[in-house]
């Protein structure tokens, strides 16, 4: 159910899934499903919530082979633009859960606002460690270009919006005392 589901909502998005179509492709009865998640927006929670979880290692991994706060920004620019590029890309789950549910005080919505929380103070720490004197304001213009990459890279030219956002990391790092 889980991988099925993640496949799904991400390919297809989530609301055009429905509940008999997840059960259907999982191979789990009804009663299975309404018992482990009790509603669809559940499961959607938890899509949420594992995809966090993978960016977070992602990040970690990052963290442990680089040697410095600028090692792992330029990695994290790097996992962006190898997930931009792929032929299957459709843009960052977070925003297209987000553009789903409309009432920022859903479930959903708070767990992506979760998300972006982290990521940022993730940012603000980095650009802190590597010098950056407004490591804020850097944080907030990275995360910015990342959302711009990621729906160019999307609707448009992943190679151009990744360097686009290659190009707007130098200029914060460059920054950097």
């Amino acid at each position: 159910m889980l991988t099925t589901s993640d496949r799904l909502f991400y390919d297809e998005g989530i609301r055009t899934v429905g509940v008999d179509r997840l059960i259907s492709e999982s191979s789990v009865t009804k009663a299975t499903f309404y018992k482990h998640f009790g509603a669809k927006d559940n499961l959607v929670v938890d899509y949420i919530g594992r995809r966090h979880a993978s960016a977070v290692a992602e990040v970690e991994a990052i963290t442990a082979r680089e040697p410095d706060a600028t090692g792992v920004i330029r990695g994290v620019i790097a996992s962006i633009t190898a997930d931009i590029q792929r032929p299957e890309f459709r843009g960052c789950p977070f925003v297209n859960a987000a553009a789903e549910f409309a009432n920022s005080s859903h479930p959903v919505r708070q767990v992506v606002l979760q998300h972006r929380e982290w990521f940022t103070d993730t940012l603000v720490e980095l650009f802190r460690k590597a010098g950056h004197p407004l490591s804020g304001d850097a944080a907030d213009e990275f995360l910015l270009a990342r959302d711009g990459a990621m729906v160019g890279g999307y609707a448009g030219d992943p190679i151009a919006s990744t360097a686009a956002l290659s190009r707007v990391a130098e200029r914060l790092l460059a920054d950097c005392v």
